[in-house]
């Protein structure tokens, strides 16, 4: 008989076996590590726990135990250390299971968003956009100014930002782009926004010191 623990991961708690957990602690200590010398690492390993956690409640539909089993589905769903550049003992006999990820019924394709980076008011627009492949948001825009002359805009807009969620993890933005949501392309968003963020202060201060010197 095995044993089980409790675990709470990316705010989730769950019941997992003893191989279970031995095996996803290895596979979370193996990106901990490869990520270690990232600035955004506590961002990626935050953002791929929640990722696991939604594949776990995807896929365990009440049962309520995870075994093996689902550990091995979730990691050939998020990459074995070879496909994100680690390795480990155990990441040889396990690569063979990535491009099977769909034989175990996870949805990568798109969802629907409200997206923060490029919101003028909530960012329903650009979900939009990005969720049916438009690839400026202004048509949206447009959409919604166009309606305003029925009366009708102010309204459809605060239903779809109250019923809209907001795009809050790296594993969201990915969805709301229909892009795969495994560990490579998270710690890629997340490097990315970074960079961005670093990017945006720089050239603030820059202006800054500029106005400064007028």
């Amino acid at each position: 008989m095995n044993k089980i623990f409790n675990i709470n991961l990316g705010g989730y708690p769950f019941t997992i076996d003893d191989d279970a957990y031995i095996k996803l602690d290895k596979y979370l200590t193996t990106i901990k590590r490869h990520f270690s010398s990232s600035e955004g690492c506590e961002d990626i390993i935050s953002d791929i726990e929640i990722r696991i956690a939604e594949l776990f409640n995807e896929h365990l539909k009440g049962q309520p135990i995870v075994g093996l089993r689902e550990v091995d589905k979730v990691i050939s769903v998020m990459g074995t250390p070879e496909e994100f550049g680690a390795t480990t003992e155990e990441s040889a006999s396990e690569s063979h299971k990535g491009p099977e990820a769909k034989a175990y019924g996870f949805s990568t394709g798109k969802r629907l968003f409200r997206n923060p980076d490029e919101k003028i008011i909530a960012g329903v627009c650009s979900g939009l956009s990005a969720y049916f492949g438009i690839a400026e948001p202004v048509w949206i825009r447009l959409f919604f100014f166009l309606l305003l002359f029925t009366g009708f805009s102010p309204i459809i807009y605060l239903v779809l930002w109250i019923a809209i969620p907001e795009a809050k993890t790296s594993g969201d933005k990915l969805a709301m782009k229909g892009e795969k949501i495994d560990v490579t392309n998270i710690a890629r968003k997340v490097e990315e926004e970074i960079n961005n963020l670093a990017d945006t202060i720089t050239e603030m201060t820059k202006e800054f010191k500029s106005k400064k010197k007028v």
